[in-house]
């Protein structure tokens, strides 16, 4: 354990000497990842998927602004792909996108990483371990960053599986086109089960690892986890979402292990060590449970020089 904390003490020390180098980094790989996935998912439009250079200009513009540029840019070029589909697909996208900016801008503006994030861990087929992340780091108010990543999925998804259907009916047939593609993603149901799961997990997750109990965000994302299982295969039982049972079950383990190592890294406390504290002022007792954090020192190395007298 002491050489795990050392090393997660070298990290830190690594991060905060070289922030100013690596958040930019960091900017630049979230931008890169994001556009490319977009463009090997939904391809549709050649002139951003057939040409790298833009995708990595954008990228390297993408690491000098603000991390809510990266998900505007990414918003831009699934417009871009859904116009080559059709453009009813591209002007409900743009719809869905203004709709959920307000919500995300007015409500939870610095959650930018969930919202991209969420879309890739649904291709890892991990997506269970951003609602628990969340519920462990952030505030209940964040579950509108979890939906709008989880509704950005379900779009791409959609728009990925009918394009054929949607090409295929005649340009004069806008008002149908637009009513297939509306109800095909205010109808699906799968959507809307993964999304109150999600939301019952970071409400959950965020009480539960705020109590005073030992051991209190094991609790909470494990609590969390079993939640969420339970609320998606209830729902796979009443409206037949053909939710794989072992996937679920093995992304949902998967993703409790990540927790966990998102834990070592955020909250490491020594519950062994706990203290309870009683004081009083003049108008109030007090009574404090206080959990030391695990911690280790790290070993400073003294070079001695020692000159030789000829």
């Amino acid at each position: 354990m002491s050489s795990l904390l050392e090393m997660r003490e070298r990290l830190r020390n690594f991060y905060s000497k070289h922030e100013v180098y690596l958040v930019p980094l960091f900017k630049f790989l979230l931008a890169l990842i994001s556009l490319l996935c977009i463009n090997g998912n939904i391809g549709f439009m050649d002139k951003l998927s057939g040409n790298i250079i833009i995708v990595l200009v954008v990228s390297l513009m993408c690491s000098f602004l603000p991390m809510n540029f990266i998900m505007i840019i990414s918003a831009g070029f699934v417009c871009g792909h859904l116009y080559a589909v059709s453009l009813e697909c591209a002007v409900v996208a743009i719809a869905l996108f203004l709709l959920m900016f307000i919500l995300y801008f007015r409500f939870s503006p610095k959650d930018t990483i969930v919202v991209l994030l969420l879309p890739l861990c649904f291709a890892l087929k991990i997506p269970y371990v951003v609602p628990i992340a969340v519920g462990l780091l952030c505030t209940p108010i964040s579950v509108v960053s979890v939906t709008c990543g989880t509704i950005v999925y379900y779009l791409i998804l959609y728009i990925k599986t009918n394009s054929q259907t949607i090409s295929t009916l005649e340009a004069d047939e806008a008002v149908a086109k637009f009513r297939y593609v509306i109800d095909g993603i205010l109808g699906n149901k799968e959507m809307m089960i993964t999304i109150v799961a999600f939301a019952a997990i970071v409400i959950l997750v965020y009480f539960i690892r705020r109590l005073s109990v030992d051991h209190a965000w094991t609790i909470a994302m494990s609590v969390g986890a079993v939640v969420g299982v339970v609320i998606l295969l209830i729902g796979d039982l009443t409206y037949d979402t053909h939710i794989s049972i072992g996937f679920l079950i093995l992304g949902m383990v998967i993703s409790l292990l990540l927790a966990k190592v998102l834990q070592f890294f955020a909250f490491n406390v020594d519950y062994s060590r706990t203290e309870y504290v009683q004081f009083e002022d003049d108008e109030y007792y007090y009574y404090v449970k206080a959990v030391p954090k695990n911690s280790v020192a790290q070993a400073q190395v003294k070079v001695k020089k020692i000159t030789s007298v000829l």
